[in-house]
């Protein structure tokens, strides 16, 4: 986890867009959102987060395949304090891992 998120920056999601728009909701917590071709915008009071994502071309390790989603993050009107508290939850949410 970071300890301080840019305006803008981008991801790279080791997941499909289906799986993105399934953990999305969860991810951002209460906060009110609208999708969009390939994009979201969440309403993070008293700024928003828009979100636009396209699919990459899946990485191969061996003859395992692992799904790429390319995601850009941009903050509007949100101040380093607010982007770190949301971005905290977001990660959290978003964190897969394996055992």
């Amino acid at each position: 986890m970071q300890s301080a998120y840019a305006e803008q920056f981008e991801r790279e999601m080791g997941c499909t867009q289906a799986e993105w728009l399934m953990w999305l909701p969860a991810a951002i917590g209460a906060h009110q959102w609208q999708g969009e071709d390939q994009g979201a915008m969440v309403r993070i009071p008293p700024g928003v987060l828009r979100l636009q994502w396209h699919a990459g071309q899946a990485r191969r390790i061996a003859l395992v395949q692992i799904p790429r989603l390319h995601v850009r993050f941009r903050f509007e009107g949100l101040d380093a304090g607010q982007r770190l508290v949301f971005m905290k939850r977001f990660d959290l949410y978003m964190q897969r891992g394996g055992g």
